[in-house]
């Protein structure tokens, strides 16, 4: 799976504070099934929820979410596009701690297409195919492009815009 591992990286560049302390940052896929139908290929498709958690958080939840959403544009835009998976497929808990700290978990619906095929007799290839991208002109395009979130003048996240898989 490469999903986890490309929001993982992308999170931690985004956020000042996981670059500090990359061990605040946990991810789990949970719930997951394979999805395979019985064809000329062992093509199949990885369908999970990705927790991902950061604990004793001290900065505001819109510098995790909205790189998130970034990230989300780009590897799996259905969440965005379709009525019920905008409605569910990303969901938020958030502990308060203290007074100026949180525990915050995001959990998205994620998929990935294993695509398998002979190269040569009796040997397999697997390739994971990154999502359709649709190119509207507001987070995919132009890979070197640096976003920057703030909140006033005060600079709450930065990245670049996230490439896409293979």
């Amino acid at each position: 799976m490469y999903k986890p591992n490309s929001l993982r990286a992308h999170l931690m560049g985004a956020i000042e504070e996981l670059k500090r302390n990359p061990d605040k940052l946990l991810i789990f896929a949970d719930e997951g099934n394979v999805v395979s139908r019985h064809c000329r290929t062992l093509s199949f498709e990885y369908a999970y929820k990705l927790s991902v958690i950061i604990t004793d958080y001290a900065g505001a939840a819109d510098a995790i979410i909205v790189p998130l959403l970034a990230w989300v544009a780009v590897h799996q835009v259905d969440l965005m596009e379709h009525d019920e998976k905008r409605k569910n497929g990303i969901r938020l808990q958030i502990d308060f701690n203290n007074i100026s700290t949180i525990d915050l978990e995001v959990s998205l619906d994620l998929t990935e297409k294993v695509i398998v095929m002979e190269q040569e007799p009796g040997q397999l290839d697997a390739q994971h195919k990154g999502e359709p991208q649709i190119d509207d002109g507001a987070f995919v395009g132009d890979p070197d492009k640096i976003w920057t979130l703030r909140t006033g003048s005060q600079i709450l996240a930065q990245w670049k815009t996230p490439s896409p898989a293979p």
